[in-house]
């Protein structure tokens, strides 16, 4: 089955304009230049003659503690001589890059274009007296590249603003938000077409991300708008700094990274090391993300002069040459098809090519690929155009390493067919079940804040093998789920339906079948997607330095409320132990948000943009038989207190939904899917983990 992203920009309703966004060419752009320079370039990451080694040295104003009016009058001396807007974009050419990302202002409030609202910009307050954004604006034209602009939604400048806090996650007073809007309409109206949008920062409420996001789509309906505007209105998602997801995701996503994870502006004491590797480092990054589908946007910080620092210079201009060579497999590419990875690198594809990026060449000098269907016709060293040796044998692929150029830094391979391929799927549904088990689950990526990022489910996706020429599907759910519209579609046939009960049933669970164990619990981090017990199937409680504890007095069934400060959370492990493999449930009580895990596999995940003080779910539990763990990590966005509590279930009601008959060809794989037509965004959490559908 292939995945086609395509498919995944249609989920269910969204909030982008009536324009087509994203565009083609913004999709398979994926790779751009970030460019983090103000006045904190001046500074270098030092301070008194210290280095400031705490923090991002474009925020040394808050680490060092810069009095507001010395760090202001940092302005006087800022004169960026040697900035050429024009070399910039050719460096970015040179690498590969089709956009530039430029540092509009950041959080210390400081504009680098001429705004009309405050004189604390570089045309009215330094030396250097020219605008420089819009130079680069103009430069990126002349070059014919594209140009985006970062806006921080917080500002340390500002007088009626909230202060600089240790987390940069401050809600916008009305002044400001006001402020921000005109801010932003400026830059929209006097810089040309721009092609995103980077907002970063601050906690907005609804109505003023809502507002924002409508500002810029009025004035360039066409320009994408970054995930942390947040409280989901998004034309893209932005994973966290540097973060390279290990899942596909279903939506237009970027990953910005900085050339040391330590910082994004300049730092004059940076240990940089050789070149080589970290030209290796930012390939690997870049295969990472064009694989998963994503656009890479990979920063430098010129220096107080405007001079791009050599070592980077350096290593843009190396990952240009490899970037160059191998064109064909990045630029307009697609994700990985397969469903995994492979130990010796990844892949991408276009129309009926697969693209293998040889990132560990084993010991045996050969690499096998598996998993599909259809006669490979050759296999050629992009770089090189050298044929290279193969056998296949049906779906299994294995290619002869020994004649690949060494001198590349990562080799990469074009696979082509005599007739194309198809991927088979990992599994397939005999039985006429489909559960979120043994779905294919699509992400998005929600964010209602910068800390408040993570993974969201935004449709599931089945292949069903049937014998029958016609099926009448049947929807199971519980109480979560009544009233919720959805869309099936089957085959590509859309079959819209709201999740309204045609017949119910009381379902007991077992006597003496499962026993409720220890509970432990231990401080999250602050991050609320940050679950490290993902993907663990057995947490050991009692590993050193864990901070797991036991919980002795913990009552089942009852509400607790506790105190708590805002950005943290708790996670409880709670030990359950099944006489066999079977069906339970249990509600779950929360605040703001909850990240439930069953034996390390991802349950459901979801933070409210409403912001609600407490919620209750049912949550349907599929036990293996033996020992089992319930992680639930709760997570406090807004509130002083939050309210949580765990109450098994003895019984439950799960409610039938019958649809119209859909006829089927016989002995044939279906493609099925279930997309939510009520979400309030593309990448708004799915919530239906407890739906099965049934084909009978």
């Amino acid at each position: 089955m292939k995945l086609k992203i395509t498919l995944i920009l249609c989920c269910c309703a969204v909030l982008l304009s009536a324009q087509e966004k994203p565009s083609q060419q913004w999709l398979d752009r994926k790779f751009s230049m970030f460019i983090h320079f103000g006045l904190y370039s001046v500074y270098g990451g030092v301070y008194e003659g210290e280095p400031v080694r705490r923090g991002y040295s474009e925020q040394i104003q808050s680490f060092a503690g810069i009095f507001s009016d010395w760090y202001g009058n940092t302005a006087n001396e800022f004169n960026p001589v040697k900035w050429n807007p024009d070399s910039i974009v050719s460096l970015a050419k040179r690498a590969g890059m089709g956009s530039i990302v430029f540092t509009s202002k950041h959080h210390d409030g400081f504009c680098m274009y001429h705004s009309a609202y405050t004189d604390y910009n570089i045309v009215d307050t330094t030396p250097y007296g020219r605008d420089l954004m819009k130079e680069l604006a103009e430069a990126c034209e002349r070059g014919g590249i594209a140009f985006g602009v970062y806006f921080s939604l917080i500002d340390w400048h500002f007088p009626q603003a909230y202060p600089i806090s240790s987390h940069n996650a401050d809600p916008l007073t009305p002044e400001h938000y006001a402020f921000n809007l005109k801010q932003v309409e400026e830059i929209m109206t006097h810089y040309g077409l721009l092609s995103e949008i980077w907002f970063d920062m601050g906690s907005l409420t609804p109505g003023q991300s809502k507002g924002l996001y409508e500002l810029v789509n009025r004035l360039q309906p066409q320009c994408m708008i970054s995930g942390r505007l947040g409280n989901d209105y998004v034309d893209f998602s932005v994973m966290a700094d540097n973060e390279y997801p290990d899942y596909q995701i279903g939506v237009p996503w970027q990953t910005a990274a900085s050339m040391f994870d330590e910082t994004w502006g300049y730092r004059s004491w940076q240990e940089r090391g050789e070149v080589q590797p970290k030209v290796r480092e930012k390939i690997e990054s870049l295969i990472k993300v064009i694989s998963r589908g994503g656009n890479f946007l990979l920063n430098i910080g010129p220096k107080g002069d405007g001079s791009v620092v050599e070592f980077e210079q350096q290593v843009l201009l190396n990952i240009g040459d490899w970037v160059k060579a191998n064109s064909e497999a990045i630029y307009g590419a697609r994700a990985n098809p397969f469903h995994q990875t492979f130990a010796w690198g990844d892949i991408t594809t276009k129309e009926d090519r697969l693209f293998a990026f040889v990132e560990n060449i084993p010991e045996s000098g050969k690499i096998e690929l598996s998993g599909f269907n259809g006669k490979v016709k050759g296999v050629t060293q992009l770089a090189s155009g050298d044929q290279l040796p193969y056998t296949q044998n049906e779906g299994e692929l294995e290619i002869d390493l020994s004649t690949v150029s060494s001198g590349e830094d990562i080799p990469v391979l074009k696979i082509t067919f005599e007739d194309g391929y198809t991927i088979i799927p990992p599994s397939i549904v005999t039985n006429g079940i489909l559960t979120p088990r043994n779905a294919a689950s699509l992400y998005g990526h929600s964010s209602l804040n910068y800390y408040a990022g993570y993974k969201s489910v935004i449709g599931y996706d089945w292949i069903l093998y049937s014998r029958k020429s016609s099926v009448s599907p049947q929807i199971t759910f519980t109480e979560n789920e009544r009233g919720r519209r959805i869309e099936l579609e089957i085959d590509g046939r859309r079959q819209p339906a709201t999740l309204e009960a045609d017949a119910s049933e009381t379902v007991w669970l077992p006597g003496n079948s499962v026993k409720w164990g220890n509970l432990y619990r231990k401080p999250g981090r602050g991050v609320f997607g940050n679950v490290e017990e993902e993907g663990i199937q057995r947490v050991d409680v009692n590993t050193a330095g864990s901070r797991w504890e036991a919980v002795d007095e913990f009552h089942y069934g009852e509400s607790y409320t506790e105190s708590i400060l805002q950005r943290a959370s708790v996670v409880f492990l709670q030990e359950i132990e099944s006489t066999d493999e079977q069906t339970v449930a249990v509600k779950i009580e929360s605040g703001n948000a909850v990240y439930i895990l069953l034996n390390g596999e991802y349950v459901t995940a979801h933070f409210s943009p409403d912001r609600v003080k407490r919620q209750e779910e049912t949550v349907l539990l599929p036990l293996k038989k033996g020992r089992n763990q319930l992680i639930i990590k709760y997570y406090n966005g807004f509130e002083k207190e939050f309210s949580y509590g765990i109450t098994p279930l003895d019984e439950w009601t799960v409610y039938t939904r019958k649809l119209a008959s859909v006829p089927l060809g016989k002995g044939v794989d279906h493609q099925i899917s279930i997309r939510s037509a009520d979400s309030h965004s593309n990448v708004s959490p799915l919530r239906l983990n407890n739906i099965n559908v049934m084909f009978r």
